[in-house]
């Protein structure tokens, strides 16, 4: 039963990860394809001013997946830290330069090193996602065994692996669209509203595509996890479909750029993204390793450590909970926004921009304190649980 719940907790994160971190990434992407200064000014703006304030908070989950994955299941987070070693660190590696390119494009003047710390964040919120769908593609696919002992390249370079990181960066590039959307609705533009609609209903078509794909491609490469996802799992899938062919269809409607609407819109967004997760986590459930004997109930921590962790989680969401509440409400209030003279079009292909104002080293998208310190106390708890369990 502890066993379970921890396992439930490790989904819940890997869900708050994919439908915020996602988004993150997604914007990356639109940065990218925003185009040169004139054409790309505009989106850009409302790219820094939505995610600016939330960019670092989110990978809170991250490090709490982590966390948990390692304490609670050493044995699977062993074998796939091994096996996935080197898609894992080009996804780390990513992680960095997305933060610092995004960070310090603001802080500079010469327009050369704005371009390359521009082309730096958006090539690395692409790198990112499409590493970790290929280490998800590899455990659906039963490419990391129990024991594995050092990195396999055939692990995460079959055709299943390779969709589902494609799949992971449409899926990013679909959330971050219909979020930008209900930015640009609450701004009362009507024309950048319908610029991401468009864009938002594109990725939704090649990210069901893609599923569609990758869960036809199961059918060769995992035969027993095909029949999970198209019978007891079905229907989380088919929800996931439906929420996507809504979207597409009310991005169709003049209700866009309805404020009314841009909530509802994004919640069924992140609902089919959701969908996705649960669906494969119930149609793998009890196995932690597709194609292995490693289930929750066999390669747990102990008892004690798992009811621990169950109480640590409770502990972290009233910590972390109104935090990041707090901090959503503020920036969807537009009460903390980016600063309006950065040069944001100082990404690949762009053209002069103007001189940003110096803020300090670091102060772009700085989280509340407290997010700080709830990570920190997770990690300092976390440690001496480990180190009482080895007493």
């Amino acid at each position: 039963m502890a066993a379970d719940t921890v396992g439930g907790i490790l989904l819940a994160a890997v869900t708050l990860y994919a439908v915020l971190g996602g988004a993150d990434f997604g914007a990356g992407l639109w940065d990218l394809l925003a185009g040169g200064d004139r054409r790309g000014r505009a989106p850009r703006q409302l790219i820094d001013t939505a995610i600016t304030p939330v960019w670092e908070a989110n990978h809170v989950w991250l490090v709490f997946i982590l966390v948990i994955f390692w304490t609670a299941f050493p044995q699977a987070f062993a074998a796939v830290m091994n096996a996935a070693a080197l898609p894992l660190w080009l996804a780390l590696a990513g992680i960095v330069l997305r933060g610092s390119g995004f960070a310090f494009r603001k802080e500079v003047h010469r327009l050369d090193v704005q371009r390359i710390l521009g082309a730096t964040f958006a090539f690395s919120s692409l790198v990112t996602p499409f590493f970790m769908g290929t280490v998800i593609g590899a455990i659906a696919t039963g490419g990391i065994p129990a024991d594995a002992s050092h990195a396999i390249l055939s692990a995460w370079t079959s055709p299943t692996a390779l969709l589902a990181g494609f799949l992971f960066v449409g899926a990013c590039g679909y959330l971050a669209a219909v979020y930008l959307v209900g930015e640009a609705a609450r701004d009362g533009n009507r024309r950048l509203a319908a610029y991401f609609a468009r864009r938002a209903q594109a990725a939704g078509v090649m990210a069901g595509a893609l599923s569609l794909a990758a869960l036809a491609e199961l059918h060769t490469s995992n035969r027993f996890l095909f029949d999970r996802l198209t019978g007891r799992a079905l229907p989380l899938v088919v929800a996931a479909g439906v929420c996507g062919v809504a979207v597409v269809v009310l991005l169709a409607t003049p209700l866009t750029a309805s404020r009314r609407w841009e909530g509802t819109i994004r919640a069924i967004a992140a609902l089919g993204v959701a969908a996705v997760v649960w669906g494969l986590g119930v149609a793998q459930y009890p196995v932690l390793l597709p194609g292995t004997s490693v289930t929750l109930g066999n390669a747990g921590a102990p008892h004690a450590t798992l009811v621990a962790l169950v109480v640590l989680f409770v502990v972290v969401l009233l910590l972390i909970g109104p935090s990041f509440g707090l901090l959503f409400a503020l920036a969807g209030r537009r009460l903390l926004r980016a600063d309006e003279s950065a040069p944001l079009g100082a990404s690949l292909g762009a053209g002069a921009a103007a001189p940003s104002t110096r803020r300090g080293p670091g102060s772009a998208g700085r989280q509340p304190p407290i997010l700080r310190a709830a990570a920190f106390t997770l990690a300092v708890a976390v440690a001496l649980l480990r180190r009482r369990q080895n007493h």
